[in-house]
């Protein structure tokens, strides 16, 4: 391997760990969801993990695809803000929809109990007849398919002009590595920026927010679509 591929397999890594950790979109709607939804770590990191290669795969194929058809960087870059608007509606739609749900839940449904030993134990807060949006009593729910969905249209918008370079030396195994090499670093990123975030947070309870996590996690959502939407 030479001088100039190592530089841009090093530049491609840094790329991807650095616009992965300056993105908040990356890793906080995963740790908003899985503390709301109670999903388990491995769960957590799981999903993380597969909307992490739907995000870098969306780029990487429209980065080959621009390279096959001869399409240039400015139309490509064009595409990948297209997706980004995508990206973020969809963020803000469903970070919306998920924050009216989790207030109506918080503070207007009703409570049911639990016979125990003759004696009715009332759990407010805990809704049988205020479905949630997405699935509940363990079951994985729709959650991560939407993220899923969203994150498949989420550019990685400083892969594509690395790509490029190796295309403008007919290196075919140079743009797979450049790609596999980002894509390690973004999801690798995106899962331990999961994963230490999730861990710190069970250090610090925080039980008088607890039946207000549905709605903090759709507040999170909207945000980091907010964000992007505005490039912030």
């Amino acid at each position: 391997m030479n001088t100039e591929m190592t530089a841009l397999l090093t530049t491609a890594a840094g790329l991807g760990f650095i616009h992965t950790v300056i993105g908040p979109d990356h890793y906080l709607p995963f740790v908003a969801m899985a503390k709301a939804r109670d999903w388990s770590f491995k769960k957590a990191l799981t999903i993380t993990a597969i909307c992490g290669v739907g995000h870098v795969l969306g780029s990487i194929i429209l980065g080959l695809i621009g390279v096959a058809f001869g399409i240039g960087l400015s139309k490509l870059e064009g595409l990948e803000s297209i997706r980004g608007d995508l990206a973020a509606y969809g963020l803000i739609a469903f970070g919306l929809v998920y924050f009216i749900w989790g207030i109506r839940k918080a503070y207007h449904g009703h409570s049911h109990s639990h016979i125990i030993g003759g004696h009715k134990h009332p759990h407010p807060g805990h809704h049988h007849g205020d479905r949630e949006p997405s699935g509940q009593d363990g079951k994985t729910g729709i959650t991560p398919w939407v993220l899923f969905t969203i994150f498949v249209f989420g550019p990685c918008e400083v892969l594509i002009p690395i790509l490029m370079y190796p295309e403008a030396r007919n290196s075919t195994s140079g743009m797979l590595l450049v790609a596999g090499v980002f894509a390690v670093a973004t999801i690798g990123t995106m899962l331990i920026s999961v994963a230490v975030i999730l861990t710190g947070l069970t250090v610090f309870k925080f039980r008088s927010l607890e039946r207000f996590s549905h709605a903090l996690a759709g507040f999170a959502l909207l945000a980091c679509g907010l964000a992007i939407f505005f490039g912030l």
